[in-house]
């Protein structure tokens, strides 16, 4: 039976079939195992076309590539329209492009080297294209592919080794073994059966070894974790007043916390008016909560803070400062995270891994001009400020992460936290921009990814969507309702052990890069050489 789409009918159905297994396969109501052959209607295409070329027929492939990248896309990220047409828009256009781009350039290099380079081409250039795609102006890492088993943890324990990139290296393999198989017969692949259910079987059955070995040190802190649920769009920013807000955390708060609490956590902005850095020891909201907290003198309150940094002196001013209208003066605006406790002093980290389109617009020298198309965060549009690192927070024997909202989906961004010492991560998010859609599960699904990945307990404070508190084994418990305000707490055992993906990080990326260089080199070489011999 000849798989291969040889019309444009057919091509067509094979690109939707991709985009939408891989969506019916993603996380938070997908089933994962479809990924294992999600790419198999893609490849088939890529094949079609790579067999009409060498027959000297015209043929393309872009196209279809970027048809069932672009229902991926859509299908498991649309919910961004909700807090930014504009970002949505171009996250899915972008992204789409960027995929069918690095696919077509398996392509052209699969057409000049054999089958076995070239399909390795293919695990050398995605893999690159995903660990490029965690730093530069258009980071978009929520479709990186080892993220599609999120919602399956128990299937891969083993990215304690190698984050989520080993999954996407695992997928990858399993649809080439098949489709390899499937091309040269359904009667092949009754017969060779057992290579892809090995190739499938093996790493499940380590992952379930490697859990059942899994012990957490014993050393328990209690912790809270408020969601306080106000309306981002008609109560955070306007219609609710801030002293209002804090007043519900501030409730929420005490209804838990005991005289064992060490750690009480809050939402990102969930102190929504803007605080300047040089106020920040005064300002109300602050002292209230130090007030709060007096009667119990263990206790570190975290939350996250709008603030304001001011450059008086133009020159030391940052390329996203603002300048005020009736002053030479510049500032920035962060979304930010304080720790605050009875001590005098206070520790602030700034959100670093911004969102494109959202809270940052790319390539500012050509379009800073769009800026007014980001998210309005109460005012406060256009891109935020940011920092080069991420800073922990040291509340007792906890040694704090605060990762903030888009923050979590980064494994080795993360794992700088642990690598600066961090034995508990805290996430803080506001996932109410997205409504009740796919966005605020899939985001909390991410979270247990982080806590395989450095073996560490996780807290999660939504300001709503999902609270909950997340184990070593990326196991979910005290999960919160959508919509509903509250307040959970639970023991949290801290460890200080890192993993080999904390010590060493997307190292599969950093790999695939080098030898996609000499892949491309070789590319370069033999298109040279071939080009002679013409001659």
């Amino acid at each position: 039976m000849d798989i291969l789409p040889n019309s444009r009918f057919k091509k067509f159905i094979y690109s939707v079939l991709f985009g939408v297994l891989s969506w019916s396969a993603w996380p938070a109501g997908g089933f994962a195992p479809l990924l294992f052959v999600a790419w198999i209607p893609l490849l088939a295409i890529e094949e079609s076309v790579f067999q009409s070329q060498r027959k000297g027929v015209p043929a393309r492939l872009y196209g279809w590539s970027y048809l069932s990248f672009f229902l991926f896309n859509i299908l498991t990220t649309w919910w961004i329209w909700f807090a930014s047409p504009f970002g949505m828009l171009g996250a899915v256009l972008a992204n789409t492009a960027i995929m069918a781009g690095v696919f077509q350039l398996f392509h052209v290099v699969r057409k000049k080297l054999d089958n076995i380079f070239g399909y390795a081409s293919l695990l050398a250039f995605w893999l690159s294209f995903e660990y490029l795609h965690l730093d530069w102006d258009l980071t978009w890492p929520w479709l990186n592919l080892g993220n599609g088993f999120a919602a399956y943890a128990d299937m891969v324990q083993w990215y304690e080794f190698t984050g989520t990139q080993g999954g996407s290296l695992w997928i990858l393999v399993t649809n080439l073994l098949l489709f390899s198989l499937l091309k040269k017969g359904v009667e092949v692949l009754k017969k060779k059966w057992w290579q892809p259910a090995l190739l499938i079987l093996i790493p499940v059955l380590v992952s379930f070894i490697i859990k059942m070995n899994v012990q957490e040190t014993n050393d328990p802190v209690e912790v809270v974790a408020v969601q306080p649920n106000i309306d981002p769009y008609n109560e955070k920013f306007s219609g609710m007043s801030s002293s209002e807000q804090l007043a519900k955390i501030l409730r929420l708060a005490n209804s838990k916390i005991t005289s064992k609490t060490q750690l009480v956590v809050c939402p990102e902005t969930a102190l929504s008016d803007g605080i300047w850095l040089s106020d920040l020891y005064d300002h109300p909201q602050i002292k209230t909560i130090k007030e709060f907290i007096k009667p119990f003198p263990q206790i570190h309150f975290l939350t996250g803070i709008n603030a304001f940094e001011l450059y008086q002196n133009p020159s030391l001013k940052s390329a996203t400062a603002r300048k005020f209208k009736d002053a030479n003066a510049y500032y920035d605006v962060y979304n930010a995270a304080v720790n605050i406790s009875q001590d005098s002093l206070f520790s602030l980290h700034y959100k670093s891994k911004l969102v494109p389109g959202v809270e940052k617009m790319p390539f500012p020298a050509f379009f800073g001009h769009l800026d007014a198309f980001a998210i309005d965060l109460g005012g406060i549009s256009g891109s935020l400020g940011s920092k080069e690192r991420p800073t922990i927070f040291k509340c007792g024997k906890i040694v704090a992460a605060p990762v903030i909202c888009y923050e979590s989906i980064y494994g080795e961004y993360v794992g700088d936290y642990v690598r600066q010492g961090a034995n508990l991560i805290c996430i803080m998010t506001n996932d109410g921009w997205w409504s009740d859609t796919p966005g605020y599960r899939q985001h909390c699904q991410y979270a247990r990814l982080r806590a395989i990945e450095m073996r560490r307990d996780v807290v999660r404070s939504a300001n709503t969507g999902i609270s909950c508190f997340i184990n070593q084994k990326g196991e979910v418990s005290d999960n919160t309702k959508w919509w509903f305000d509250d307040c959970i707490r639970k023991d949290l055992n801290l460890n200080n052990k890192r993993t080999f993906y904390a010590k060493y990080g997307d190292y599969s990326g950093r790999i695939a890069i080098v030898v996609s260089w000499l892949l491309l080199t070789a590319f370069v070489i033999s298109s040279f050489v071939k080009k002679k011999s013409k001659i």
